[in-house]
């Protein structure tokens, strides 16, 4: 009971905050666009104290030391909506690729529109790739941080991986390094749930992934690399909540 309250509380509050944060996004249309990434990243930052405070949940970040700086890739494992916000501050200027219909979403979509995210059409075949890796390639040359998720969508914590091959394709079209993230936040905040299980969420930068590796071997390595630590995170983050800790 104690948890379904609590996290009853935090949802109240997580889209009270958001609402508060598109209301206050608003005066960045008028401002270059790095102001609306930096709302995004202290939006971001509130929801992480939220999360603390409210429903419990700490976060712990790992290997903060192996980001480069400049231009670069970011590969995460995605298991929750934890990781669209918690990986904001992390990162000088970031960049998402998300899926073109969330565009449409009036302000919200706006506002991505505002701060250059990066769409996809998932039907959209060689073409819909291709235009992406182009205004990628655009995002890139501005110094920023490129955050994609490799399976194109939220998977149960343990669940079959489903890595698609778009990753690979924009990896040895931009020429930049590739920094892997693994993660257990589908532990603490289950996808299509309402419940927020109090614990750690743990999310690992591994060792960059230079440019220069054909498609096949990146890919190989990246999902290798994700998936190892993500089961060892995932067994950890299970250990500490089966001890209460």
């Amino acid at each position: 009971m104690i948890i379904f309250l609590r996290s009853l509380a935090f949802n109240a509050l997580f889209y009270l905050n958001t609402l508060l944060f598109l209301i206050a996004a608003l005066p960045t249309f008028f401002m270059p666009y790095r102001a609306i990434v930096e709302v995004a990243k202290s939006w971001g930052r509130v929801n992480l104290v939220l999360l603390r405070v409210v429903a419990g949940i700490k976060c712990e970040i790992r290997g903060l030391e192996k980001l480069p700086p400049g231009p670069l890739i970011v590969a995460s494992k995605h298991q929750s909506a934890w990781e669209t916000f918690a990986l904001l501050p992390l990162l000088d200027n970031p960049v998402f690729i998300l899926k073109r219909e969330l565009q449409w979403i009036p302000v919200f979509g706006w506002l991505t529109i505002k701060g250059r995210m990066v769409p996809v059409d998932r039907g959209g075949g060689s073409q819909a790739l291709a235009a992406m890796i182009e205004r990628a390639r655009a995002e890139l040359a501005d110094n920023r941080q490129l955050i994609i998720f490799p399976e194109g969508t939220r998977r149960p914590a343990g669940a079959e991986p489903r890595y698609k091959f778009g990753v690979a394709h924009l990896y040895t079209a931009e020429g930049v390094p590739c920094v892997p993230i693994a993660l257990n936040s589908g532990l603490f905040w289950p996808r299509r749930s309402l419940r927020r299980f109090p614990g750690t969420v743990i999310a690992e930068i591994l060792d960059p992934i230079a440019p220069g590796l054909d498609k096949d071997a990146f890919f190989a390595r990246l999902q290798n690399d994700i998936e190892a630590a993500t089961a060892r995170l995932i067994a950890e983050g299970r250990a500490k909540m089966g001890n209460g800790g």
